[in-house]
């Protein structure tokens, strides 16, 4: 029979990831919401569990993905529209939503264009390749996301470096090295790391990379992907750029599948870049993209967070994030502040980890553990996401829950 001997190599290899801790296993299983109460946050119902859960996992950090406004902007496109865009983007995919998405996100970020892909881990692959050259360097954070080492590999630059994490000085020594040895470097970084809620001092890897341009043919360029910063921390939702207080960043990679609470990736960059993207970025001229009504959606969302609204949402959320943190400390516990909404405990310890986000679902809240070997032994933590629906009547569960735990 087919795929028996695959078959076998496969299940071995299952197995190995399940002795050797990398398994994921089953996915839990979303049946539906329980709308928000008493202030507090919804609760979601899982299959075959009884109860309901609170969700401190959750990548829509201000909740818009149940927002009233938002969900009927998509439907009313729906009607409008349809259900999907029936083609990629150059086969009359291109609707109308689209573009005024595009021109949104571009003055939301005070760059000259965007364009839109189907994921943001479809954008970062998708735009290194066609920027890359036969004599370029890239040189990556090393803690960056998975997309952005992929992008890397599919990209087959003539040079690959990777610098310590958040530390400009190792940077500095790199682009210094390779001077006159490639035509063009690109440097790319993480906006918000996603494991631990640090960011990288944007003043100064710009001011780094702006000082080594002239050494190369093509000069240096700087790619940050903020998919968990845009519309989570700053005043005004704008991210990384927004709290370090430089956008001086060359091209910015986003989703609209975390705060924005929709699907769908972008970047940002100048507008020359862009056109030269949508003529050869393979994930975006042969992936279809988002569809209409995802577009009004997020176009929605965008509204909200650039208003008075989303400013009193965002101001909120630091409130909670503040308040967490304050109150896992309190009970002794040892976490990585930050002013991003990613609160991680830290634990240092994988069977204790395992054993306490067991602890929390067992008192109906769910959280992720992030263990060996995703991080090192002794890194182990749970992360924690806050969002602007939680109270501190939710937050004060978890606490309680936390602390009860032996």
């Amino acid at each position: 029979m087919p795929l028996e001997k695959m078959q076998q190599v496969l299940s071995d290899r299952l197995q190995e990831m399940k002795e050797d801790g990398t398994l994921k296993g089953d996915e839990l299983v979303i049946t539906g919401v329980k709308e928000s109460e008493d202030g507090n946050a919804p609760r979601y119902y899982l299959q075959d569990e009884d109860g309901a859960f609170l969700k401190m996992n959750s990548n829509s950090y201000l909740g818009l993905h149940l927002n009233d406004e938002v969900i009927e902007a998509e439907e009313e496109a729906s009607k409008v529209y349809g259900s999907g865009p029936g083609a990629v983007r150059f086969i009359h995919g291109t609707y109308e939503p689209h573009v005024e998405l595009e021109k949104k996100l571009a003055d939301f970020h005070d760059k000259e264009a965007c364009m839109i892909y189907s994921s943001a881990y479809a954008t970062m692959t998708g735009i290194i390749q066609p920027l890359t050259s036969k004599k370029t360097l890239i040189l990556s954070d090393e803690l960056n996301h998975n997309c952005i080492i992929n992008g890397i590999r599919m990209a087959k630059p003539k040079g690959k470096g990777i610098y310590d994490h958040l530390d400009n000085d190792d940077l500095d020594k790199q682009l210094s090295k390779a001077a006159r040895e490639y035509d063009r470097v690109i440097v790319i970084t993480d906006g918000v790391f996603s494991m631990r809620g640090d960011y990288p001092d944007l003043e100064e890897l710009v001011s780094t990379v702006k000082k080594y341009d002239s050494e190369f043919k093509d000069g240096v360029f700087t790619i940050m992907d903020d998919s968990h910063g845009i519309g989570a921390y700053g005043e005004t939702g704008r991210g990384t750029s927004e709290i370090a207080g430089e956008n001086g960043i060359d091209l910015i990679v986003a989703t609209m599948g975390k705060a924005l609470g929709v699907n769908g990736g972008y970047v940002v960059t100048k507008s020359k870049v862009v056109e030269y993207l949508r003529e050869t970025s393979p994930f975006y001229i042969y992936s279809n993209p988002i569809t209409a009504p995802e577009a009004e959606a997020a176009i929605k969302s965008l509204e909200i967070i650039d208003s008075s609204q989303g400013r009193d949402m965002l101001s909120h959320l630091r409130k909670m994030t503040n308040y967490f943190e304050e109150g896992l400390k309190d009970i002794g516990h040892e976490v990585i502040e930050g002013p991003h909404p990613v609160v991680p405990l830290m634990v240092r310890d994988t069977k204790k980890t395992r054993d306490l986000v067991g602890f929390l679902k067992e008192n109906k809240v769910l959280a992720t553990a992030i263990v060996y070997p995703v991080v090192p032994h002794g890194d182990e933590s749970i992360r924690f996401q806050l969002c602007a629906n939680h109270s501190t009547d939710d937050l004060d569960y978890v606490l309680e829950t936390i602390d009860k735990f032996e």
